[in-house]
């Protein structure tokens, strides 16, 4: 049996059907939506006490890189590397290099490949099925979970069980997997018993999936080997070779291995799983009052049935509705007919055609030394709130074409221009004209507050020239 495992956690994914809360640079992983925690973390921590766990491997976008990082460092959790993905190239690729990096650490290393952006309600029974799952896969097999269906879901592909496996309770060989079927034809699979829901979730030694990745997608072995070996390391993460990733076709994990091998095994695992792929699956899984509503933060609701509805910033009153989604943020507002959430999607894609912004960011934007919250806005000036957390700074930097004017609301700052570097108190304020070099730092132990006022021909955020950054940004 496998003494220990290496989590690989991806987080790479958009989450576009919750749009308005999950946006492309918050997507849904980062975010509280079941829990006080966000759904990466509760990845993380639903693993404690399961015997033999190492830190788990990450693998992330660049984008995300410091949200990651700060998240799991809330949690009291060091990875053992967080990789970074220079561009998408879905599942298969990411779990190659982190089995390449857990071979370079246990020759026989076991993984146990996690989305970072799924629920899981029963965790003892989660991890009962981990406990199943690892000696079959120390054996050599390629182990996946099936979740029993409660229903003809037709968002969910599906795998069909062949034989028991003797030795191991609640698993079976697979004998297919199918892709996500019509309504008609996913009744057949649930009233037939021998279909289960492809959670996504695996389990196999780095050894065997890259032996059988070598096999059935050999160009996805060698650019995900090249990316790795000439990957670098930038503070605490690892970023892959570009153009060797670049050229990497683009899979997954079933396509280029599970689907096409006679080593893959199903576990058969009834956890409370979902994967929170809209909003509908949020209100099947959420907290139901008497006339079956979810609700979260100031809601007011009168003669309402069967509806999802949450308040990010103010009040919101649904009076004599039925089966809606009702998701406000303070920039943006989703009504839906509960049974239309997956086309959420397509809202996003024509924000992104329209060449608009509510589907990339929040007022509110993160970044590794605090937060900048979008105030106001008008012709040739914008207003922004920003908080930098203690001992942290932004970069030395300059703008061709705006000024900036910054006024301390809370704590000290200690403003760099040019050659000169003082501190600001609060209630004190500093001018940055156009072309100035300057820097801003917290170097106090409470959160810096301050009111930036820009004024310009242009104020867009790429009017940024970094001479220096602590966090190697470009």
């Amino acid at each position: 049996m496998t003494a220990s495992f290496w989590p690989l956690i991806l987080s790479g994914g958009s989450g576009s059907r919750l749009w308005p809360m999950s946006r492309r640079l918050l997507p849904k992983q980062f975010l509280p939506l079941i829990s006080e925690r966000s759904l990466l973390q509760d990845t993380v921590t639903r693993l404690q006490g399961v015997q033999g766990a190492h830190a788990p491997i990450v693998v992330s976008n660049g984008e995300h890189r410091f949200l990651v990082a700060e998240q799991l460092r809330e949690i009291g959790v060091k990875p053992e590397v967080q990789v970074l993905e220079p561009v998408g190239r879905n599942t298969a690729p990411a779990v190659a290099v982190a089995a390449f990096h857990a071979q370079s650490r246990q020759p026989d290393a076991c993984l146990f490949v996690l989305p970072s952006d799924h629920l899981i309600q029963d965790v003892p029974a989660f991890h009962a099925a981990i406990a199943i799952a690892l000696p079959l896969a120390a054996g050599g097999s390629l182990v996946t979970f099936g979740i029993t269906p409660s229903g003809p879901v037709t968002g969910y592909g599906y795998i069909e069980r062949g034989e028991p496996i003797a030795e191991a309770k609640d698993s079976f060989q697979v004998r297919r997997f199918v892709e996500k079927p019509d309504l008609e034809t996913a009744r057949g699979y649930v009233s037939g018993g021998r279909f289960f829901w492809n959670s996504g979730m695996f389990v196999f030694q780095a050894r065997r999936y890259l032996e059988e990745l070598r096999r059935f997608r050999p160009e996805i072995a060698a650019a995900a080997k090249a990316a790795w070996d000439a990957g670098t390391r930038d503070l605490d993460f690892l970023r892959l070779d570009a153009a060797a990733f670049e050229a990497c076709p683009s899979d997954s994990v079933d396509y280029a291995v599970m689907e096409r091998t006679s080593a893959s095994v199903m576990v058969k695992a009834d956890i409370g799983w979902s994967d929170v792929g809209s909003w509908a699956a949020l209100w099947d899984a959420g907290k139901k009052d008497e006339k079956q509503n979810v609700v979260h933060g100031d809601v007011d609701l009168r003669d309402a049935k069967g509806c999802y509805v949450r308040a990010e910033s103010r009040l919101v009153s649904v009076i004599g509705a039925n089966d809606l989604v009702v998701v406000e943020t303070d920039d943006a507002v989703l009504v839906a007919d509960k049974s239309r959430t997956q086309e959420v999607k397509e809202v996003v894609e024509t924000l992104a055609r329209k060449a608009r912004t509510e589907h990339l960011t929040h007022s509110r934007v993160y970044r590794p030394w605090g937060y900048y919250e979008n105030i106001d806005a008008g012709e040739r000036f914008q207003v922004k709130r920003i908080m930098v957390k203690p001992g942290e700074a932004l970069s030395l930097q300059m703008h061709h074409h705006r000024a900036e004017h910054w006024i301390v609301v809370s704590g000290t700052a200690r403003v760099t221009k040019d050659d000169d570097t003082r501190l600001v108190a609060e209630n004190e304020s500093t001018y940055i004209p156009i072309g100035a070099k300057h820097r801003l730092e917290n170097p106090g132990k409470t959160p810096l507050f301050l009111i930036e006022v820009q004024s310009g021909g242009y104020l867009g955020e790429d009017d940024i020239v970094r001479f220096e950054d602590r966090y190697k940004r470009s």
